[in-house]
Parts: C-alpha cells; structure tokens; sequence
C-alpha cells in the first residue's frame, strides 16, 4: 500500500539532511513513511555518489577562516564546479566545519574528519553533501595556527583565507588584520629568512650561481661580436640571423662570423669566469629572493611610503610567530 508523503515530512527530511526536495520525497516513499530510514536511504546515495565520482578533479570549493583569541584556524572544502562551491548550502556546510573546528580545535585534518556534529561525523556530512549536489566533495584543507593573539582574513570569493599569530596579547586588530592581508596578497614562505628551509636556500643558490654563469658568459658573447663591428641584437638566434640577413641588416661574412663567434666563446668565457664575483652576484639575488618570499622583508601593501612589513611590526608593536595561507586558485 502506498504511503502518502506530506509536504511537512518532505521539508523536515530536507531540513535534516539538506538534500533536494525531490530526493526527499523518493527517499520517504522508498522507505514507506520511516524517516529515519529515509535519512539512511540519503546517506547511502551520498557514499555511492562520492565512490563513483572518486576519481573525479575537485578544482573548485569554499576557502573559510575564522579566530578566536589565542587560535585561528582554516578549513577548504572542495567541489568540481563554481555553482556548487558558491551554492548556499555549501558555504554553510563550510562554515560549520570551520566552528566545529574553533570549538574543539583538532591536531589533524584526520581529527576534524572523525569530529561529531549532531550525531554524523564531520566526514559523513561531506559525504552526503555530496549525494545531494552530485559532485565529488572533499575537505581538502584544515590548518590552524596559536599566539597570544590570532586574525584570520577571508579573500573575496572565498577560494584564499590566510590566519596569523602574534606573540602580544590584545594585539590592535587593524594591525593584525593588515598583516593577514599581507600574507594573502604576497603569499611569503616564512616570516624571516630563519624560516626558509635549508634545502631551499641550497636550491635558490644553485639557481642563482647557474643563472649568474650564464649571464656573465653572454655577456663575453655579445661583446666579442659587439667588438667584430656586428650588432649582437640581430644575431641571437639561427632565425634572427637568417631573416636579418634576408632584410640586409647582416651581410653573409658578418653572418658566418657571428655564427662562429657563438660558437667558440662560450667555452673560453665559462672557463675564465671569476667564481668570486659570480658567488658575490649570486649572494645578491638570493638575498633578493629572501626580500620577495620572508614576510617581514616584504614591501607592506598597504604602506604608502613603501615600508617593510618588519618596520610596520615594529611601530606597531607586534611579533608574528606564525602563518597560514590556504588558496584554490592557480599561482
């Protein structure tokens, strides 16, 4: 016998598990009235929606941070489209995942997935968000970072939110809040250059003395055909040197002699290189490299005479201790 399904059961199924009205009322009819049955039915879909669509790339999703006093934490949940990461639902679940997150404060993200809200685990709501919307969900992202005072900032369409530590208690929350923007703008990879991991100074070195080698033999290239009575521009390439003789910049003999002069020097120069001043130049790009990617080297954004983020600390009072910085865009 066929169970009648009242526009009440429907929107209290809805109102439990946030599925479509439509999945509610097949999900009640299936289970013959049985609500709790009902909310099984749903969750069910939702596991096997999420295992067929495992493989699938989660490219999109909700960015969400948020901090209380002396703890800031952020949490990504991910999607495969703009339309469900920018849905209503999903920017609710986020942020009730990020609450859970402020209240309990995890370790993990592992942790946070096994946390308990209303009886479903943090890992189930995803789940089943996921056989409402049709997409493959995942909670992709949870860091969280501790000081005596914390600010978090949220980007504009909600795919970058970073969170900031401070050593000082009360710390002026514009202060703070301008510092948290600075990591969203500039994305640093430590506060100090003390925060840059060893093997990354090494590789940065290596790159830069690499880079320095081959400027410096350039150089000795262009000014040995500079000092052959040929301009360099017009032969720094076969193809260059073909079409500028075409257009008869370049004669055949200054052509063969350019040809000849790329040729040979590289050589010579490389092995007359002054490793001292190519160590000295090196340094200076690597400490330009420190200058980009350590927060308190950076120029502040928000500074108009072009103060370092450190000098802005400094008349402010404040000590970062630590960062975060979570972003679903392409960088």
């Amino acid at each position: 016998m066929a169970v009648t399904v009242t526009v009440a059961d429907i929107k209290k199924l809805r109102d439990k598990t946030s599925a479509g009205m439509m999945d509610c009322k097949r999900a009640l009819e299936e289970a013959e009235g049985d609500f709790e049955k009902a909310v099984e039915i749903l969750r069910k879909k939702g596991q096997a929606i999420a295992a067929k669509r495992s493989d699938r790339e989660a490219s999109e999703g909700c960015v969400l941070a948020k901090a209380d006093g002396n703890f800031a934490a952020v949490v990504a949940l991910k999607c495969e489209t703009d339309f469900v990461a920018k849905n209503a639902d999903t920017i609710a679940l986020t942020r009730t995942i990020l609450d859970a997150a402020i209240a309990n404060r995890p370790a993990d993200l592992a942790a946070l997935l096994a946390l308990q809200i209303e009886g479903r685990s943090v890992k189930d709501l995803v789940t089943e968000r996921s056989g409402v919307t049709g997409e493959k969900m995942e909670l992709s992202d949870y860091v969280f970072v501790e000081g005596a005072s914390t600010n978090a900032y949220i980007h504009a369409g909600n795919r970058l939110a970073t969170v900031v530590a401070f050593a000082e208690e009360n710390a002026n929350t514009e202060a703070i809040h301008g510092v948290a923007m600075q990591v969203a703008a500039m994305n640093p990879l430590a506060i100090d250059e003390n925060g840059i991991a060893q093997e990354v100074k090494d590789r940065e070195m290596n790159i830069a003395i690499e880079k320095t080698k081959q400027d410096e033999v350039n150089k000795a290239v262009e000014n040995a055909i500079r000092k052959a009575g040929i301009n360099p521009n017009l032969t720094d390439s076969d193809d260059h040197i073909e079409s500028n003789m075409a257009k008869g910049w370049l004669t055949p003999e200054q052509a063969e002699q350019a040809r000849q002069l790329r040729a040979s020097v590289p050589a010579e120069a490389e092995a007359a290189l002054n490793m001292k001043k190519v160590e000295m130049i090196a340094q200076g790009r690597v400490a330009k490299f420190f200058k980009e990617n350590t927060l308190v080297a950076q120029v502040y954004v928000m500074s108009e005479d072009k103060q370092t983020v450190g000098d802005f600390m400094k008349k402010n009072g404040l000590t970062c201790t630590d960062f975060r910085r979570v972003t679903l865009n392409q960088e």
